[in-house]
């Protein structure tokens, strides 16, 4: 079935979903299921760890249905729960916070920046270089370019201010940018 946009048309769903209903929960995770896998895929960075959280995620929707209160969009509920799994994964994996002065230390073994750029579109490179942000700025740019969320949405997701989802977004580019920059891309806009 075709991919299609969550959005908070999707409370009839929870309703139905909260009430049993499995076709709910199957048009509910047919919309979510590859959003999520993408998202969770950036935060933890192994798309066989995405898979179980994402199972995870939908199992928790299935039995807490009738527990959204709809103080949020139903897609900003889902991906707070998304959010949350990620994590607790990376704190039980006691993920380092990531060192500003890595990205010197670290062996290019990949192609030039001109054959990178040849090889890859802009939004290509941009994905790998998200791999070395932390979790936190990972997060922040994921649920803005490719998830579209508004930082009212992330606050929630991620459970914090909006101020410091301006402040994540800001050195989250400021770092993507310094990474560009190093892969040989002068004056990207982020």
């Amino acid at each position: 079935m075709a991919e299609r946009a969550p959005d908070d048309s999707d409370r009839p769903l929870i309703e139905r979903i909260a009430d049993g209903d499995k076709t709910a929960f199957r048009e509910l995770f047919e919309a979510y299921q590859q959003p999520l896998f993408r998202y969770l895929t950036r935060l933890v960075r192994s798309p066989e760890i995405a898979r179980e959280l994402v199972n995870d995620v939908m199992f928790d929707i299935w039995q807490k249905a009738g527990t959204f209160e709809a103080r949020s969009s139903v897609r900003t509920w889902i991906y707070r729960i998304a959010h949350n799994k990620a994590v607790d994964h990376l704190r039980r994996r006691h993920e380092e916070p990531w060192d500003e002065n890595a990205a010197e230390r670290l062996t290019d073994c990949g192609p030039s920046p001109l054959q990178a750029v040849e090889q890859s579109d802009l939004r290509g490179l941009i994905l790998r270089l998200l791999d070395a942000l932390s979790a936190e700025h990972r997060a922040v740019i994921q649920l803005t370019y490719f998830d579209g969320l508004s930082v009212r949405e992330i606050a929630d997701v991620i459970d914090c201010p909006e101020a410091t989802v301006k402040t994540r977004m800001f050195y989250a580019r400021k770092q993507l940018k310094a990474l560009l920059v190093e892969a040989g891309i002068e004056g990207a806009v982020i």
